[in-house]
């Protein structure tokens, strides 16, 4: 009998380690993949390269849709820093555009009023309702990582800093500014998209691109809210860039021609 079970532990133990090795080998694979870039990003790389400010491809393929178009109209949701790792950047400082940065750690605020006078800085934490407190959760050692969800935070090193912030719908927010017509949405606020989604008149406003983080606990979520308001993915950039979706309006011309019609208005 105990021969018996020993011969039976010995098969378990293959069947683990293989599993172990299958699963090593599968995230080894997935790491490369996020690493090594895809033919669509060294060509973005070589057309609008090597430089940039945004922390992947994003500033690249944002130049490729509009086609270097001056003049637009931003919406930065989850700003951050007025230069490292913001997708914004160089529309406003290369391209003349202007737009609203919209940021609840108001630490940032003074180096926006400094080197970025077109952009209004605005203090807010964006959900569903405005003029709620939340709760924001933040690594005190990078200020890239902050969230309404605590457990997200956590995941990324030490226990975080609690700070209270005031809400607003980005519908609100529009409307106070006196904004007619976005050009561009970005947002990157770690799992609050849909909750800021929510709280967004997307039919009026009718953003031409919107470039968003997608994390998998709420890719679906995204993609049905931009399914139900007539927005498709742009396919081209999904390659490129494996961290953020990309969507246009269902009938908006391809990249090209959007940059040309830009142009003549």
């Amino acid at each position: 009998m105990t021969r018996f079970w020993r011969q039976r532990f010995d098969v378990l133990e293959i069947v683990l380690v293989a599993l172990i090795c299958v699963g090593g080998w599968w995230a080894l694979s997935v790491t490369a993949a996020q690493t090594v870039p895809s033919d669509e990003a060294k060509t973005l790389k070589r057309t609008y390269g090597p430089a940039r400010s945004s922390q992947h491809g994003e500033e690249w393929i944002i130049r490729d849709f509009f086609g270097d178009r001056r003049g637009g109209f931003f919406l930065d949701v989850g700003a951050n820093h007025y230069q490292r790792f913001s997708n914004t950047y160089f529309l406003e400082t290369a391209l003349g555009w202007e737009g609203i940065a919209v940021e609840p750690l108001v630490a940032f605020a003074a180096d926006y009023g400094l080197h970025r006078p077109r952009t209004r800085f605005r203090p807010f934490f964006v959900s569903d309702v405005s003029n709620e407190q939340a709760r924001l959760y933040v690594q005190e050692q990078n200020s890239l990582v902050s969230s309404g969800d605590r457990r997200f935070n956590e995941a990324y090193g030490s226990a975080p800093v609690a700070r209270d912030v005031l809400t607003i719908t980005l519908t609100d927010l529009l409307q106070a500014e006196g904004v007619e017509r976005v050009d561009f949405l970005n947002m990157d606020i770690e799992l609050w998209e849909p909750k800021a989604l929510a709280g967004f008149d997307i039919r009026r406003y009718r953003p031409e691109l919107v470039c968003i983080e997608a994390h998998p606990e709420v890719r679906q979520a995204i993609l049905d809210y931009f399914t139900a308001n007539g927005y498709v993915v742009v396919g081209r950039y999904l390659r490129a860039d494996i961290w953020n979706l990309y969507f246009t309006p269902l009938g908006t011309p391809g990249p090209s021609q959007a940059a040309r019609q830009g142009e003549r208005r």
